[in-house]
């Protein structure tokens, strides 16, 4: 299953979920793949800790093979990384992403990610995809490449406004390139569930006949201890609340 974490307002914890999820998923025995291809490389980051700067080849360096042999298919696996967990690698972003942005688009590249994890499909079981917070070049080709996309939400009117836009925008790329892309569901994340306005903002959500998933993430100053110790909750702490919940999330997922 190929899935994306996709939303164009940024601090919504894409990078998080992705991770967690991933994490996950490979401490369940599957073969699981990390792609960042957010430029600032949070995934990267939290996934391989002090071994991310090292990190090399990378997502940009995928891209700019893809431009230079234009009609040959890229090996990806040549840009894959293992992590310091079972079943869990990783093709890291880097900051030349953001350079080569212009040329990919005018070069109309955007099925080189989608034919390359095709290739992958025999290796991996998951592969999840973080994306930067815009609908660019990179998010197009990750919404082109995968069969989910989760929507994270966090809560406020600011989102609530924004994800009707995002939703037409993954309409879009449905109709036009990628007719098996589903949207799987809104995660609510950062959910304070004892105050008024997030409740109140997720039933009109469900009312609204929008896929809202039942699964909500909490609030919690444990994961910032997650990112900086570079270990999923899953590993840090798998009692601790929100690790309960990623994994109600992800049985959720799972059907």
């Amino acid at each position: 299953m190929r899935r994306v974490v996709f939303n164009q307002k940024g601090g919504v914890g894409k990078s998080t979920i992705v991770c967690n999820l991933a994490a996950i998923s490979a401490s369940e025995g599957l073969r699981t793949l990390v792609v960042d291809l957010d430029a600032q490389g949070n995934s990267t980051q939290y996934l391989m800790g002090a071994r991310a700067g090292e990190a090399s080849p990378s997502a940009a360096n995928f891209f700019e093979a893809s431009l230079a042999y234009s009609f040959k298919p890229v090996d990806l696996a040549s840009f894959i990384h293992p992590t310091p967990f079972e079943n869990l690698d990783v093709m890291p972003a880097h900051a030349d992403l953001d350079a080569l942005h212009g040329k990919l688009e005018s070069r109309y590249k955007i099925y080189k990610l989608r034919d390359a994890l095709i290739e992958l499909e025999a290796t991996y079981d998951a592969i999840y995809i973080d994306t930067p917070p815009a609908l660019n070049f990179y998010t197009r080709s990750a919404l082109i490449a995968v069969e989910r996309c989760l929507i994270p939400f966090d809560c406020d009117d600011f989102s609530r406004r924004a994800l009707y836009t995002l939703l037409d925008n993954v309409k879009e790329i449905q109709q036009d390139h990628n007719d098996a892309l589903e949207v799987e569901g809104i995660v609510i994340n950062q959910f304070q569930p004892r105050a008024s306005l997030p409740a109140k903002l997720v039933e009109e959500l469900v009312t609204e006949g929008l896929p809202v998933l039942e699964s909500r993430l909490s609030s919690s100053v444990k994961i910032r201890e997650s990112h900086q110790h570079a270990m999923p909750m899953i590993h840090l702490d798998p009692r601790h609340k929100l690790s309960q919940e990623y994994l109600a999330l992800h049985r959720e997922l799972a059907g």
